[in-house]
């Protein structure tokens, strides 16, 4: 679909074959956000200092999971409860370069607590 092959003249005039270029998408999952957003920073400044075409951090709806409970054991008592909430960030980045660039963009230091999960589209 968006697979193209780079060429190039070559100094004898012929056509030359760099590497095939392809659709990556990386997807970044955290609960922290300032994590989430310094590594999302990260990815995209490595990708335009080699000149790539990038669209992104796109930032996807936050996941809220949520548990509500009773906080008297036995259940005797006033009804009181606690309310916990977890937010799960999600960013994605759109890349077109060849794999071994992307390789060499993805061995930045990550933030702990952050996921990501590169897949290559064709």
């Amino acid at each position: 679909m968006s697979t193209f092959v780079k060429k190039d003249v070559g100094v004898e005039g012929g056509p030359e074959i760099h590497s095939e270029v392809h659709r990556v998408r990386i997807t970044l999952n955290s609960r922290n956000i300032q994590n989430i957003e310094k590594v999302c920073s990260d990815l995209k400044k490595g990708a335009l200092d080699r000149n790539l075409k990038v669209s992104g951090p796109v930032r996807m709806p936050t996941k809220k999971l949520r548990i509500t409970t009773r906080k008297a054991p036995s259940g005797e008592g006033t009804n009181t409860w606690d309310r916990f909430e977890m937010r799960i960030h999600k960013r994605l980045i759109d890349l077109h370069a060849p794999s071994e660039v992307v390789k060499q963009i993805t061995s930045i230091s990550i933030e702990p607590g952050v996921e990501v999960d590169v897949t290559i589209i064709d």
